[in-house]
């Protein structure tokens, strides 16, 4: 592995070969009846910027990349990330036909950027995260495609606030002392989602941080991995990849695509990479949130003032006498809180979700069992 400090003078020509990769994808089952199979959580405003998540992902990737992004999402979401995002290009609008986890769309996009330009450094960023501050973010990716330049997969982990338990892991290395990137360090592993004892040493050692999932990497690299680890998988995006920019595009995604295993990124690349040297981290010290459950719109959407009920919904028509927690309203119900803490109310026009923050996480078992009782309509 080449760890040389890179040539300041080379740094502009890292930025030519970045392309931002936005993967959209998921229900976000734990946010039902909000977010649903035809308007996932991605397409919606859940922090009360005016703003979609997806939309501001893009926003936060445009000084990077230019309009060199491209979005992986399902076929049914085609029209609403068109509307959201009238500037991506149909040739960099890549459309699932079905969903296949992280490793084939992240994998796919890598592969038809491999084939335009072999010299590519992706950056995938999915669609349902919240950041802030931007800027803090973007140095962070100004240093991850320093580092990628160096011939390294580049992950950025965020800095921990707590002992959680729902995230996974990344133990950091040695500095790995790059130009343009002081913070960059090797990576030791990557480590599961841990109990709340182990949690909790993760956070008193320093060297761990949370696994956001995302990626910048040299495309090149990343296929390497991907053929090594997942054969079957690379052989079968390569082939989607090789007709993209053909007529034969069509035929060949839906003969192939529903052929492919899944497997999320991490099994498929990031792990093995890892453990041969060829990932790096650079810390993320920003406020990141992947926006998990109602009890996390809670956390970023703050109640108003002389209040401790947050109430989100246009028009939203709410009473509350010493209540707390979250009111989320699509229908001009009348809705009257007295005497009830940290609940979660979901109000749609056909589904009602009544929980408390506590319970927020549990949120999909009733929506795996609205699909196990046939109850797909409102999913």
């Amino acid at each position: 592995m080449n760890t040389e400090p890179t040539d300041p003078d080379l740094s502009a020509a890292d930025f030519d070969r970045f392309y931002g990769v936005i993967p959209a994808g998921g229900v976000g089952t734990r946010l039902w009846p909000l977010s649903r199979a035809a308007a996932p959580k991605f397409l919606h405003d859940l922090t009360g910027s005016g703003s979609t998540l997806i939309r501001a992902t893009y926003d936060r990737l445009r000084p990077l990349s230019g309009d060199r992004v491209m979005v992986v999402t399902g076929t049914l979401h085609r029209q609403a990330v068109r509307k959201q995002l009238p500037e991506i290009s149909s040739e960099n609008l890549v459309l699932e036909l079905e969903p296949k986890d992280s490793a084939a769309a992240i994998g796919l996009a890598a592969a038809i950027l491999f084939k335009r330009d072999p010299h590519i450094i992706m950056g995938s960023f999915a669609a349902d995260q919240v950041i802030a501050p931007v800027d803090v973010f973007q140095d962070a990716v100004r240093e991850a495609i320093h580092t990628a330049a160096q011939g390294y997969i580049v992950t950025i982990g965020i800095h921990p606030t707590h002992a959680a338990t729902g995230f996974g892991y990344i133990r950091a290395g040695d500095p790995l002392e790059i130009a343009g990137a002081p913070s960059a360090h090797s990576v030791v592993e990557f480590v599961e989602k841990p109990s709340e004892e182990v949690a909790r040493t993760y956070l008193k050692n320093g060297h761990y941080s949370w696994n956001a999932g995302m990626f910048v990497a040299p495309v090149d690299l990343m296929l390497k991995h991907l053929e090594a680890n997942e054969p079957e998988l690379y052989a079968g995006l390569t082939e989607i990849a090789d007709a993209w920019d053909t007529p034969q595009r069509r035929e060949v995604v839906r003969r192939v695509w529903p052929t492919l295993p899944k497997t999320a990124i991490d099994y498929a690349v990031a792990e093995p990479a890892a453990a041969a040297g060829d990932v790096a981290m650079i810390p993320g010290i920003f406020n990141w949130d992947d926006v998990g459950d109602f009890a996390a719109i809670g956390r970023l959407n703050p109640a108003a003032e002389n209040s401790d009920l947050t109430v989100m919904g246009e028009g939203a028509r709410v009473y509350s006498e010493n209540a707390s927690g979250i009111v989320v309203s699509d229908t001009k119900r009348v809705i009257a809180l007295i005497g009830i803490e940290d609940v979660v109310i979901v109000d749609t026009l056909d589904a009602l979700l009544v929980t408390t923050k506590e319970h927020a996480q549990e949120v999909k078992k009733a929506v795996e069992h609205l699909k196990a009782s046939g109850d797909t309509d409102v999913l």
